[in-house]
């Protein structure tokens, strides 16, 4: 399947934002409750040190793009887009997945069953992505592990080195996940939409979704979002 992506910027009560658009097709009957084939068992030394050796080929660099990582610094009650309509609804329940890192360790989404799960899909390449990572990444050292989940699922179906480069460039707290498709793609170069999330209805990076305890989604949005928005969404559903 190819996609198509464009930057998108718009203005809505004077606050401009901008996210990456992203054509999918999404078939209305699928559902995800295993990954497609097997997950991989965690590499070897060696494989990883060749899968390092990779990534440095990439040299990943944060991209630039006009106003990003503004959003975030907003208050929650800023009046912002809304949801793409190909998003799953409210109350839906989400659909369950297993998918590997970067070095090969298999994450499932039920694995986190019984807690607050912010479910992210997103790019390597995306400047907004990029700029999201950084604020997520505090907000999760903010909260309690016992009660909350963060997953990162690459919506491009990237390679392992691109995911592995942007993994230790950010340094993230918690798993980015594969979910490959066709055709490949990589911090180079743009590719398909994986299984998963042509499940999850994602057309704009990044793309977020609060899975409840009981593995429904309580909120979705996609652009970048006030961190204070995020923050208050994820307590509103654990009931914080």
């Amino acid at each position: 399947m190819q996609s198509i992506r464009r930057t998108l910027l718009l203005v809505t009560a004077g606050v401009v934002v901008v996210g990456i658009a992203v054509a999918v097709i999404v078939a209305p009957t699928v559902k995800v409750n295993a990954a497609p084939a097997p997950a991989p068992s965690p590499a070897p030394a060696a494989a990883q040190d060749s899968l390092a050796a990779a990534a440095d080929a990439l040299s990943f660099r944060q991209t630039t793009a006009a106003d990003v990582g503004v959003v975030e610094n907003l208050p929650p009650d800023t009046p912002l887009l809304a949801p793409s309509k190909s998003m799953l609804p409210v109350g839906a329940a989400a659909p369950d997945f297993a998918l590997s890192t970067a070095t090969g360790e298999t994450v499932r989404l039920s694995d986190h069953r019984g807690k607050t799960v912010l479910l992210e899909f997103f790019a390597t390449w995306c400047p907004h992505c990029q700029a999201e990572a950084q604020h997520l990444t505090r907000l999760h050292e903010s909260l309690p592990k016992t009660d909350f989940a963060f997953l990162s699922v690459n919506a491009d179906s990237e390679d392992p080195a691109s995911l592995y480069a942007f993994d230790r460039f950010f340094h993230l707290p918690w798993p980015a996940l594969l979910d490959p498709g066709i055709p490949a793609g990589s911090f180079k170069q743009a590719g398909g939409a994986g299984p998963v999330t042509r499940a999850y209805g994602v057309a704009l990076y990044p793309a977020f979704y609060i899975i409840d305890a009981k593995g429904r989604v309580y909120w979705r949005n996609d652009r970048e979002q006030p961190d204070m928005l995020i923050s208050q969404k994820l307590h509103d559903a654990a009931g914080k």
